[in-house]
């Protein structure tokens, strides 16, 4: 037994703790040897849980362990699709681009569809009405994924109507991520589960050995209507989308109405996420309808995240800057390339290739806007055009490429969207399309202005400490 007059202070605590520190720090030393692929990372790891005792492996526990293990899970309804015959390359396009295209298909390993149609809808005054005819006309199932979803009168009205829809009969699944629509009490969440919905938290816990989780989210935007009308973007569910009713409040953003094959999956990724959360698999026919050509766009559905599925954007992007000869166009509200795909974008300027990267001149995140203009000063010698654009917050999320490749999606260019984020993107071969968003984005150009890394050298001193210290804050931002 220990004496009674043990405090923190004596020896015999002080061993404990010791011998306390030196098992962690070991058992992450292993781990991070065994697991983690970047060097430099690694060592970061490593020199944090031996010289940080205790805090530096809870820091490590929390924040360090950025993967998660799904189950196994057997689409069938997709898996029947990959395995016809893939369609015949994009007739009319480019070398570099059928190429990129060729390269893609081997990184997501999903299919291409052809005769699928995209509308472009910008803000929540475009894109909200369309989603909402969509809930209240859908017949025998919606599936619906938010990384948002406020509890404001813009919230409300999609709750009811998804509510509504419930109780005509409707098979509805509503999946929100645990921490973007509040962890605690969520009113939302419990409205529409109150109301007859069949909603869930993905990654919600109060188990402490799965807390790690909660630096993991799912930011996919989806909404899928009797299975086959999709809409996915950038948008979440908030009254700061709509300018009609936010003010000086107002976010702007990309929303897109997407028909045709492809729909299939957008779907897909939803169900994955729905069975992994829930153990309910979505195998009824009326998530898997027969679906008929719409349009003329070629496309591809892409998931991204800390699974199976992880860097499988970054190698996308860094592929269509490789491939690129012409022109290359980033519309991002948050900008932190790790050095890959700095160096793609550097290669791409070295060859001749224009790189116009837009951002907001200030976005929602006060340290995001100090770790990017810390992070812009290191683009002194690569050439590409940064424009900043002014107030509203931008908030869209658009990639094209020689005026015929382009991404659309949730993913911003930072490290939780190629890491620790639950994306849905997809990749787009077309003329026609491109073309439209490339005026959206010459729209964001013209009201913007070039920031040059000189114009971020000249800062005072005590600025360019702040950004650069908030700019180690990369890995998490």
């Amino acid at each position: 037994m220990f004496p009674l007059h043990v405090t923190w202070f004596s020896p015999i605590v002080q061993t404990l703790v010791g011998i306390l520190y030196v098992v962690l720090a070991s058992i992450v030393t292993v781990d991070v040897l065994l697991k983690k692929s970047d060097v430099r990372g690694a060592l970061g790891w490593i020199g944090a849980v031996w010289l940080a005792p205790i805090f530096g492996s809870l820091f490590y526990y929390l924040f360090g362990i950025n993967r998660v293990t799904r189950r196994a899970l057997k689409m069938s309804r997709l898996d029947d699709a990959q395995a016809s015959p893939p369609p015949p390359a994009h007739s009319n396009a480019a070398p570099n681009i059928a190429l990129l295209s060729e390269v893609s298909g081997k990184i997501i390993q999903g299919p291409l569809t052809d005769g699928n149609a995209l509308v472009p809808l910008e803000g929540g005054d475009q894109a909200y009405p369309q989603m909402l005819a969509a809930i209240r006309g859908a017949r025998q199932s919606l599936a619906m994924s938010s990384y948002i979803f406020r509890n404001d009168v813009v919230g409300r009205e999609f709750a009811d109507a998804l509510i509504e829809a419930a109780q005509r009969g409707v098979m509805v699944r509503v999946l929100l991520d645990s921490v973007g629509v509040g962890y605690f009490h969520p009113e939302i969440f419990y409205r529409m589960t109150r109301g007859g919905v069949i909603a869930a938290r993905f990654l919600h816990t109060w188990l402490p050995w799965r807390m790690p989780f909660l630096n993991m989210r799912n930011h996919r935007k989806l909404l899928v209507a009797d299975g086959t009308l999709a809409f996915l973007g950038g948008i979440n569910i908030g009254v700061e989308n709509c300018a009609s009713l936010s003010g000086e409040r107002q976010v702007k953003d990309v929303h897109f109405r997407v028909e045709g094959p492809v729909v299939r999956t957008v779907m897909d990724a939803f169900a994955r996420d729905w069975t992994f959360t829930t153990n309910e698999p979505l195998d009824d026919d009326c998530w898997w309808p027969k679906l008929e050509d719409k349009g003329e766009v070629f496309a591809r559905g892409l998931r991204s995240g800390p699974d199976a599925d992880i860097y499988k954007l970054e190698l996308l992007l860094g592929a269509a800057l490789t491939l690129a000869q012409n022109r290359v166009r980033i519309v991002t509200p948050y900008f932190l390339p790790d050095p890959r795909l700095q160096f793609a974008i550097h290669q791409a300027g070295l060859r001749g290739v224009t790189v116009e990267i837009v951002l907001p001149g200030r976005s929602n995140q006060r340290v995001m806007d100090w770790a990017m203009r810390g992070h812009l000063r290191f683009f002194r010698h690569i050439r590409a055009c940064i424009i900043a654009t002014p107030a509203p917050f931008d908030h869209t999320k658009l990639c094209t490429v020689d005026g015929e490749w382009s991404l659309i999606g949730s993913s911003n260019w930072d490290a939780r969207s190629f890491r620790l984020n639950f994306e849905f993107d997809l990749e787009i071969t077309d003329a026609a399309l491109t073309a439209k968003l490339d005026a959206l984005i010459d729209a964001r150009i013209t009201r913007g202005k070039q920031l040059t890394p000189d114009m971020l050298a000249a800062e005072p001193v005590w600025k360019r400490l702040r950004n650069a210290a908030a700019r180690l804050l990369m890995p998490y931002l």
